[in-house]
């Protein structure tokens, strides 16, 4: 059986140590309060750019915060933030569709925005470079960062792990990446695998379509499909990590931020 959070650990989960970074979990201040979030960051350089972090569909757990520290290794200032904390506790479900009913439907894309955007001014007021600033997300988190590639006047780039394309996870979600493909505000990079049952290769190649047809930051865009690979490659508390193929998309990543910030 795969693993989620709800299970318990995997053998292949990667920890990254803070040793030379600021890190840690705060409350951010948003549009109604605050929520919990947790940043990672360079300790001794200043003015780093800012790359928001986005959650799967398990919320903020340790291996997004982990995410956290690989960015922040690499010289960015990387913020996430608990997007279903109005919700409820995602930890408290035992199983993955009850909870997408329960919580993650319920979360609208525009309070998801206006949190991300909280979050950008969060880390300016810290120190953070916003001018260069990126968005990476995971599963439900890797179709918000094709949303907020389009929302965001600020953001410069993108990089989507295996987000859903062509549909949404609840009546919440009114538009999805294939609707905004011709206004995207920045280039994203986008990560898939080819054995992913839930987002057929019918949708990519929708999607890759509909980008080459849009404007320059949709031609700008790239969807690489990893063959062998599953859903949720790149979560290594997970069976379905592959290492190869996520080793390769993170360099890929990388390398997609390097040349856009």
């Amino acid at each position: 059986m795969a693993f989620s959070p709800i299970t318990g650990a995997a053998p292949t989960t990667i920890y990254t140590d803070g040793v030379g970074l600021a890190c840690g979990e705060f409350q951010m201040p948003t549009f109604d309060g605050t929520i919990t979030a947790y940043y990672a960051k360079p300790e001794a350089k200043q003015q780093a750019p800012v790359v928001l972090v986005i959650q799967e569909v398990f919320g903020l757990h340790e291996h997004i915060r982990d995410v956290c520290r690989r960015f922040a290794k690499e010289g960015y200032f990387a913020v996430a933030v608990n997007l279903f904390e109005r919700q409820g506790d995602c930890n408290q479900y035992t199983d993955v569709p009850t909870l997408i009913k329960e919580i993650v439907s319920k979360a609208s894309d525009e309070q998801v925005m206006a949190d991300l955007d909280a979050s950008v001014a969060w880390a300016r007021e810290q120190g953070g470079d916003t001018a260069r600033l990126a968005v990476t997300g995971f599963c439900w988190g890797g179709r918000i960062t094709w949303m907020y590639a389009e929302h965001s006047s600020t953001c410069r780039v993108g990089a989507a792990w295996y987000g859903k394309l062509v549909v949404g996870h609840g009546p919440l979600q009114k538009r999805n990446p294939i609707d905004v493909a011709n206004t995207l505000k920045a280039p994203v990079l986008g990560l898939y695998g080819g054995q992913d049952a839930g987002i057929p290769l019918a949708d990519v190649e929708r999607m890759q379509a509909a980008l080459a047809q849009g404007n320059d930051h949709a031609r700008d865009s790239k969807i690489i499909v990893y063959p062998e690979s599953n859903h949720a490659f790149y979560s290594d508390y997970r069976g379905s990590y592959n290492e190869p193929d996520a080793k390769d998309a993170w360099q890929r990543t990388l390398a997609w931020f390097d040349k856009y910030l």
